[in-house]
């Protein structure tokens, strides 16, 4: 009897991992990685620091994690955006899609990509190499969709699908900078039309 009580008392905490993932995505993107201490993700997270390195790994490995669960939910509408029928769809699809993530009222504002580790010490260069690449990443998507559009006669053949794409990564970055500084949904929106006043004609 002793022996059963043990090992139920012993037994770990059960919890919903998908659950627990998104509670720590939220206080990341709220509070950057640096700003995130573990003790704020474990009481978000409802658990343990034990549970939390058992199901999660360490705290780099965590926001790996939940900037992965960000791509595949929040800012999926860059991915989206790329399946637009024409690159002046994509981009507009882009910066408003951003405008819609950075300033949405039941979310963090801004964006855990650009916000997350843009200053770090030493020690976390790492995770500030990680959204690097990862902005990196969506520039090259970009750049190989536009690159596309100009074979396909979509864009102008004197275009350029790099300075385009980086065109695009700067203003969405402009954008969640000044939704985590609370600009309004409805400038920013306008922000975005302003910019592709800017985009060439096909």
């Amino acid at each position: 009897m002793a022996g059963t009580r043990r090992a139920t008392i012993g037994r770990p905490r059960e919890f919903d991992v998908d659950e627990a993932l998104e509670r720590a995505m939220r206080v990341f993107w709220a509070q950057g990685y640096e700003g995130a201490s573990l003790t704020d993700l474990t009481a978000a997270m409802g658990i343990t620091r034990t549970s939390m390195y058992a199901a999660f790994g360490n705290k780099e490995d965590l926001f790996r994690k939940a900037v992965q669960r960000y791509s595949a939910g929040p800012a999926a509408y860059a991915t989206r955006a790329l399946e637009e029928p024409t690159a002046r769809a994509v981009a507009t699809a882009f910066l408003h899609g951003a405008v819609e993530t950075t300033t949405h009222p039941e979310q963090p504002s801004g964006c855990l990509g650009v916000q997350g580790a843009l200053a770090a010490a030493p020690a976390d260069r790492a995770v500030q190499d990680f959204l690097s690449d990862w902005r990196n990443d969506a520039c090259s998507r970009l750049e190989d969709r536009f690159q596309r559009a100009r074979d396909e006669g979509d864009l102008p053949a004197t275009s350029d699908p790099g300075l385009l794409a980086r065109f695009l990564m700067t203003v969405s970055g402009g954008i969640a900078v000044q939704a985590a500084s609370s600009a309004g949904r409805e400038e920013l929106h306008r922000v975005a039309d302003a910019a592709l006043q800017a985009w060439p004609p096909a």
